[in-house]
């Protein structure tokens, strides 16, 4: 196979207080990490303005090839920053009333059904906090429980108001509850394109998508992570709509990231992500890569994503096995295993060691991104030219 030479990525990451300057020194901190375990060498340049896709150059280099890769940004930082920035109580009571929306529309019923670990997720933030509120209150009403005198209550509600805001929370915001709220928040706007302007913020950002795949380029990669798939597929799905024979001539590979689509997806308001996603798997020109991790609780592992959409005729996206476990230190895998978050952020962070999955390559190597659905668990790639530097040799490697 020919190696990539020129490459164009849309990148849509999760749902991260992180903007794209933010999500650009990410990128370099990885890109080096890999550069260290794959001896090759690799240049991030500075940032630069693309309307809701804003951008950066990268130049990747090995002993017989060389990649060039304009990586832009799509993140959603603003409408995080919209939803994180609301008073507490206000945060609060919103994400309850996400969590209600999510379960009368039938989003939990599907999440059990489909992944019973994502249905968790989904339950812990407001088990969380309801367990907080219900020991605040013990504490509040613990004069009358225990027959103390009616005015001892002023001291009992001072302490329950201290133990919650001052102990409780504190213990809780390490595990990003309040942030997890403003998550569904999003989830629900996103299925039924609703509240937080999220309609008009697609519209914005498929505007700048479609003109950042006019620059030429051997393969065009739509990359995504987490709820960034959501808007992925919202936002090349509306392009496809206006424009179906856009990726004709292009070489296309839309890969999702401990994706979330069935997140937004599985509730009844989300007819139009549905219809999104159908057009997503139909398109001939675009090779769907779906990278699942057993270890990662926060996606659908195994799930058949169009299939699951309504589009079992569909071609169904490749899905590809990877172990975080291998491609870490057991040193620096141990220290992130129990933290479900960090370890659902692996996807697109950088490697300790050489393994079958690694995201700058996928983004910046010289293979094209649809070869490392031939990887397993135990092969991975040689980056190594044949004669005339114009085609890669695959090595199997053991591990």
């Amino acid at each position: 196979m020919r190696n990539v030479e020129k490459r164009v990525v849309l990148h849509f990451p999760g749902f991260e207080p992180l903007d794209a300057s933010l999500h650009r020194a990410r990128y370099e901190r990885s890109a080096r990490q890999s550069a260290a375990a794959w001896d090759f060498s690799v240049a991030v340049d500075s940032l630069q303005n693309f309307g809701r896709a804003p951008y950066f150059d990268v130049n990747a280099k090995g002993a017989d090839w060389q990649t060039h890769s304009r990586v832009h940004i799509l993140d959603h930082n603003d409408l995080v920053a919209k939803l994180n920035g609301r008073p507490f109580f206000t945060r609060l009571v919103q994400g309850y009333l996400a969590a209600g929306r999510v379960v009368a529309s039938g989003g939990m019923t599907g999440y059990f059904r489909h992944a019973w670990r994502f249905g968790l997720f989904f339950i812990f933030p407001f088990l969380l906090i309801l367990v907080g509120l219900l020991l605040s209150l013990s504490i509040a009403f613990s004069p009358f429980l225990l027959g103390l005198p009616s005015w001892s209550h002023i001291g009992s509600i001072a302490l329950a108001v201290a133990f919650f805001i001052y102990v409780f929370l504190p213990q809780a915001e390490r595990l990003h509850t309040l942030h997890l709220f403003a998550d569904w928040e999003m989830a629900v706007a996103m299925a039924g394109l609703n509240g937080i302007g999220a309609e008009q913020w697609i519209e914005a950002c498929a505007i700048s998508a479609r003109q950042a795949l006019d620059e030429p380029a051997d393969e065009y990669v739509i990359s995504s992570h987490s709820m960034g798939s959501s808007v992925a597929a919202h936002v090349i799905g509306l392009l496809l709509e206006r424009e179906p024979a856009l990726f004709q001539g292009k070489h296309v590979v839309f890969t999702t990231l401990g994706s979330a689509i069935l997140q937004c997806a599985l509730m009844r308001p989300a007819a139009t992500l549905r219809s999104r996603v159908g057009l997503l798997a139909s398109c001939r020109e675009i090779f769907w890569l779906d990278i699942h991790c057993l270890t990662d609780a926060i996606h659908f592992y195994k799930a058949k994503v169009a299939a699951v959409c309504g589009h079992a005729d569909a071609p169904q996206a490749t899905i590809q096995f990877i172990r975080f476990k291998k491609m870490l230190s057991s040193k620096h895998y141990a220290k992130i295993k129990r933290d479900f978050l960090r370890v659902h952020r692996q996807y697109v962070l950088g490697p300790d060691v050489r393994a079958p999955f690694d995201f700058t390559l996928l983004t910046a190597g010289p293979l094209p991104a649809s070869s490392f659905a031939a990887f397993t668990q135990t092969d991975m790639p040689e980056l190594a030219f044949g004669p005339g530097n114009d085609s890669v040799r695959i090595s199997s490697i053991g591990r």
